[in-house]
């Protein structure tokens, strides 16, 4: 049985002007103290060290998304600073970008125990927190990492390898997905796909594609 949608109250009005840097920081500060307090779901939220709410530029044109927080990102409190974080920062220098040029988050802002795949009722119960992250950051492009976030996001069953290549819209964003960093420390031989996909979203995004 699937949990049914929480909806908390409206967020109190912004002192700062809307849109700017500081109604943003301001918004999603106000999120983030709502997800410390989560309990949704009672058997992440008994397990986990902190809540991994989201890390980056609040005026940023990219979001990237991926699956769920793992041991590191437990302990740390911020998304992609494992192994597979380090590879994510590799593949960011190789489009000639900075982790600064993003905001990242992802589908869940708990561990799951064991790092197994977010059930669909974690992932519905953290989709507010995901909506209000998009509607605050209001990114011209968003990248999926991995088949959890792009099915997640988009409400798809398609595998990741039918996903990637070809472009969504989600809201006014445009949507591309990859393959999950964690699956390139696997799968090696996929990178070259990432870089395909990484090309893509360069050149839609209007910026330069290295060599």
């Amino acid at each position: 049985m699937h949990a049914l949608p929480v909806v908390s109250e409206p967020l109190a009005p912004s002192p700062h002007p809307a849109g700017s840097r500081e109604d943003r920081e301001w918004r999603l500060d106000q999120l983030r103290q709502r997800v410390a307090a989560c309990t949704r779901c009672q058997e992440l939220a008994s397990a986990r060290t902190q809540t991994v709410f989201g890390v980056g530029n609040p005026e940023a044109r990219f979001l990237f998304i991926g699956e769920a927080p793992g041991a590191d990102e437990d302990a740390q409190g911020e998304p992609f600073v494992g192994a597979a974080g380090q590879l994510l920062n590799k593949i960011i220098a190789a489009c000639g970008l900075k982790r600064e040029d993003f905001y990242i988050c992802n589908i869940l802002r708990c561990r799951p125990p064991g790092n197994r795949k977010p059930l669909p009722e974690e992932a519905a119960n953290c989709r507010e927190w995901l909506d209000g992250q998009i509607a605050v950051i209001d990114p011209e492009f968003i990248v999926c990492w991995g088949a959890t976030a792009a099915q997640n996001l988009m409400g798809t069953e398609e595998s990741i390898g039918r996903l990637r290549g070809r472009s969504f819209q989600h809201g006014r964003a445009t949507v591309l997905c990859t393959y999950h960093p964690s699956y390139l420390l696997r799968n090696p031989a996929a990178k070259k796909d990432v870089w395909e996909d990484m090309k893509l979203f360069l050149k839609q995004a209007g910026l330069p594609v290295p060599a």
